[in-house]
């Protein structure tokens, strides 16, 4: 099994607590050094915060137990929205998979191309894998 597809697993189970509590089917899990560091599934309805994605939660939680996400690798079930795209880049994530495109909301879209886009003022585009 290939990491892609063991972390991808992690995420679809998160999705499923996510689903089973009435929320957006996403889960989210940040790789270090082949290591789980971050990982979280939708809350925005249970916490009444439209800012509590599967990412961004896992973020946080990265964040609060290892100081840091910089260089790390982040797995989404769904392409992250343009909110959590923005996360994304302001914490330096290096690699981006995700499975399903999320639309004209997705941080890697023509619209808002967040995750992509080549900015001088931020940090260098995390590469981004649309798996399988």
């Amino acid at each position: 099994m290939s990491d892609h597809e063991r972390y991808m697993q992690r995420c679809l189970q998160l999705a499923e607590q996510a689903a089973a509590e009435g929320e957006s089917p996403v889960g989210c899990v940040i790789v270090k050094d082949g290591v789980i560091i971050g990982e979280a599934f939708e809350q925005s309805r249970k916490l009444k915060d439209i800012t509590r994605h599967a990412e961004t939660l896992a973020v946080l939680n990265a964040v609060k137990d290892h100081g840091s996400c910089e260089g790390a690798v982040l797995y989404s079930n769904v392409e992250p929205c343009i909110l959590c795209s923005y996360v994304i880049r302001h914490h330096k994530i290096k690699q981006v998979v995700f499975t399903k495109a999320c639309g004209e909301l997705g941080g890697t879209g023509p619209l808002f191309p967040i995750l992509t886009a080549d900015v001088a003022s931020w940090t260098k585009a995390p590469a981004v894998t649309q798996y399988p």
